[in-house]
């Protein structure tokens, strides 16, 4: 596990990449997403200072975006879509399926760290909805059943 000396390292290699670009605070976020597969809160006052930007700043743009995650996620990340269209094809549904069946309610993770779930609004297959991402593949047409069987073979 990486102590807050490792993640500052690395930030700052982060931030160094970026250094110039305009509108780098999105792009910031998400690469030091990809790198710990969250946003730690060590980074925040970091990037800030490097932005020139105070540390609310920072923290209001990374809890506006629902991808940005403040906590490790599981193994497997399971993202439902949450939008219109999909709600109408039955996503609520098979949103309260999942959550029952995982116990777990969105941006939570499983207590054995193996699935995270989270709400993700229109993945743009609204004509195969309820449509999810799991593990970063698309899904479409999900119910029970299908969700029920793409989780089993998560654990």
């Amino acid at each position: 596990m990486l102590d807050s000396v490792d993640i500052t390292t690395r930030v700052e290699e982060i931030l160094r990449t970026h250094k110039g670009m305009e509108g780098s605070l999105l792009p910031i976020l998400h690469a030091i997403q990809a790198e710990f597969g969250y946003v730690p809160q060590v980074a925040l006052p970091i990037i800030a200072k490097d932005l020139s930007l105070s540390k609310a700043e920072v923290h209001g743009v990374m809890s506006f975006y629902h991808d940005f995650r403040e906590y490790p996620a599981g193994r497997h990340v399971v993202k439902l879509c949450r939008a219109e269209s999909c709600q109408a094809m039955g996503a609520d549904r098979v949103a309260a399926h999942v959550q029952k069946t995982l116990g777990l309610d969105w941006h939570q993770t499983s207590k054995d760290g193996s699935i995270t779930l989270e709400p993700i609004f229109c993945l743009g297959l609204c004509a195969c909805g309820p449509a999810a991402i799991i593990d970063g593949k698309l899904v479409g047409r999900v119910d029970e059943a299908r969700i029920d069987a793409i989780i089993g073979g998560l654990k």
